[in-house]
């Protein structure tokens, strides 16, 4: 078993840390807001005093945080950063969602350490960290694949190689951005429905039995009809991941009109106060719930 230090303790990486400990790994872990770190030291984990202490020794240091400038931060910050306390044994894994962009100047400075590096975003809601099914969209080196498989398998139900640095946070938004486009779609005609009349549980019920809808899809449309709105992937992130993701497809030159119609959606769902709630709020846009 390996050494792991685990930083970012929010739903996600809580839930995928204490899969780790529980898988045998001697875990150490950091959180931001303190208090974050007491189920995990109550199962076994060992809670240090900033992302430089938690990453001395380690053999795999981990990060789940929310977006480029918490990643800079925890891995780069001149007093406390992670970077500081890397071994040039260890392998530094990127679970975060970031932007193409910052995955690749990471893995640089990482790399000019001497230590390995990998991006490893994650595909899976609450249940999926829970149980330790998520999809992780690997991108890297082979070596650092193939070396981090031990601490990578308690989280995973499938681990994919998709290339070298920068593929993996490619792939990751491009699934986000398919299934953001698919939510926006599903509250605009679930609002047209309403509109013309329809039950929505009733239509629901046909719909979700067609072939255009897609599981992921099926499932937020009925938290939409029920009123859910408890936070399993809130607004404010993946609009941000819609950002990186036309971020990224504007310096390649290539043209994303679907996604900048999503993009704008999820920012009027921002401005009208429902950032922080579920992205089946998005359904309220359409009628005022």
């Amino acid at each position: 078993m390996s050494k792991v230090a685990f930083l970012g303790l929010g739903a996600m990486g809580a839930r995928m840390a204490a899969n780790l400990v529980r898988a045998g790994h001697a875990v150490t872990v950091w959180n931001r807001s303190p208090a974050a770190t007491a189920d995990l030291t109550a199962l076994g984990a060992t809670a240090a005093s900033s992302p430089r202490a938690a990453a001395a020794g380690a053999d795999f240091v981990i990060t789940m945080v929310a977006d480029d400038a918490a990643s800079r931060a925890v891995w780069l910050d001149d007093r406390t950063g992670a970077l500081g306390g890397l071994g040039k044994d260890a392998v530094a894994i990127e679970c975060s969602t970031v932007s193409p962009a910052w995955a690749t100047q990471l893995a640089a400075v990482v790399t000019a350490t001497g230590a390995g590096f990998l991006e490893a975003p994650v595909v899976g809601s609450l249940p999926q960290a829970q149980d330790g099914k998520l999809i992780i969209l690997g991108g890297g080196g082979r070596d650092a694949f193939d070396r981090a498989q031990p601490v990578l398998a308690p989280l995973a139900a499938a681990i994919h190689h998709v290339g070298p640095v920068g593929r993996g946070a490619v792939m990751k938004l491009a699934v986000n951005g398919l299934l953001g486009i698919q939510l926006a779609a599903w509250a605009e005609m679930m609002g047209f429905l309403g509109r013309a009349g329809f039950d929505g549980a009733a239509a629901l019920d046909v719909l979700t039995t067609l072939p255009v809808a897609s599981p992921a899809a099926a499932g937020y449309a009925r938290l939409m009809q029920a009123g859910d709105f408890a936070v399993r992937f809130p607004v404010d992130l993946m609009a941000k991941d819609f950002r990186y993701a036309t971020q990224a497809a504007d310096a390649l030159k290539s043209d994303t009109p679907v996604a900048d119609a999503t993009l704008s959606v999820l920012e009027r769902a921002r401005e009208a106060g429902h950032g922080a709630e579920n992205v089946s709020a998005l359904i309220r846009l359409y009628t005022g719930r």
